[in-house]
């Protein structure tokens, strides 16, 4: 079968191409590579004069404050047309979200019909954010908490939130009933996104994110003299994986066991920089506001880190897990994680158990293939 994979955010796609291809499948990868994560692509539409050229982002800038129109979302538009015709004839086509193209919503329409016109079925796939999730966190959320928590304990954070948000504007709400309506199905890849479909009569069920064990080794945690802890920070999503709280419970830890651990804490690292920032951590710290885990904590549970990270009640019963064996469920609590970061510095010897079942977790429930 040939597979048409449309964008690309935490690997998502190129874990399905890579199981899709070792099942002897055809698939091609278009998406801008999510910016400075430089994730790869086959055809790669991102905006590279007018994002990263100083000169052309200047007058992209001051045209956007004239018209409202972004240069960017145009030179997008420009090569995702110049590579069209490469995008038909395709058994699946699937979007990873309903803004899945990056370009101006009408212009995003027209692509999209023409996709639904030339393949034989289109799906949407609910790994991130929109406007679904959305809908459903702020309307009839069951969640403790979740990405919009911070948003909706102060409104006055509301610019910080602008991303996720935007998928409740009626342009953006808009698309989405035009991206739904022309689907075959939605298939969710948690339990964060599965727990709002429910109810949808789209909703095809979930289908946990594919992880490559393959390409990720083992590596056996050897516990020489001090603990090692990795926090590696995406800025433009920081407040919504409650950094903040994270680093709140770290300064804890570093200052009651100076001795007994190193802390690591990183900013805006490539996907590359970012493996490699690690790899020599027992511990990773990775989000607070999620009942189940993304990929950077899936990836790095396959390594054999133990992960703090969403590993809710509700995840826990659909995988049929006991707590803090598989990985530590970090709430939106300082404390709280100091004191399960202090249970592990004091036993050692959990650090090296959590870590080989993880990684058979991993090979169990998220094998790519």
């Amino acid at each position: 079968m040939r597979f048409l994979l449309i964008g690309e955010y935490s690997r998502f796609h190129n874990s399905i191409k890579e199981g899709l291809l070792a099942l002897g499948h055809e698939v091609l990868l278009v998406g801008t590579g999510d910016y400075f994560k430089k994730f790869p692509v086959d055809i790669n539409i991102d905006a590279v004069y007018f994002k990263y050229n100083k000169v052309l982002n200047f007058l992209r800038q001051g045209f956007f404050r004239i018209t409202t129109l972004d240069l960017a979302y145009t030179e997008t538009a420009i090569r995702y047309w110049f590579h069209m015709r490469k995008f038909k004839g395709f058994d699946v086509v699937q979007l990873i979200n309903s803004n899945a193209i990056k370009t101006h919503l009408p212009i995003e329409k027209y692509f999209i019909t023409k996709l639904k016109k030339e393949n034989k079925s289109l799906y949407l796939s609910a790994c991130g954010d929109d406007c679904h999730c959305i809908s459903f966190l702020l309307k009839k959320n069951p969640f403790k908490y979740h990405i919009l928590t911070p948003y909706l304990k102060d409104n006055s954070l509301k610019s910080l939130f602008k991303a996720p948000l935007k998928y409740i504007t009626p342009p953006f709400k808009n698309l989405y009933a035009f991206v739904y309506n022309n689907c075959n199905g939605i298939i969710a890849a948690d339990i964060d996104y599965h727990i709002p479909l429910l109810e949808d009569k789209k909703y095809l069920g979930l289908v946990p994110n594919p992880i490559n064990v393959k390409k990720i080794e083992f590596i056996p945690l050897i516990i020489k003299d001090k603990i090692k802890i990795f926090h590696g920070i995406n800025m433009t999503s920081s407040i919504k994986k409650g950094s903040s709280i994270i680093e709140e419970a770290l300064n804890k830890i570093q200052l009651k066991y100076p001795n007994k651990v190193v802390i690591k804490i990183t900013h805006n690292l490539s996907y590359d920089e970012y493996l490699n920032a690690y790899n020599d951590s027992h511990i990773i710290m990775d989000q607070v506001y999620s009942y189940d885990q993304g990929f950077n904590a899936l990836e790095a549970m396959a390594k054999g880190k133990v992960v703090f990270t969403g590993a809710e009640r509700e995840w826990l019963e659909y995988y049929n897990l006991i707590e803090d064996t598989v990985a530590i469920n970090a709430l939106p609590d300082a404390q709280y994680i100091a004191d399960k970061l202090e249970w592990l510095i004091n036993n050692p010897e959990k650090i090296n158990e959590i870590s080989l079942n993880a990684r058979v977790f991993i090979e169990k429930e998220h094998d790519y293939i």
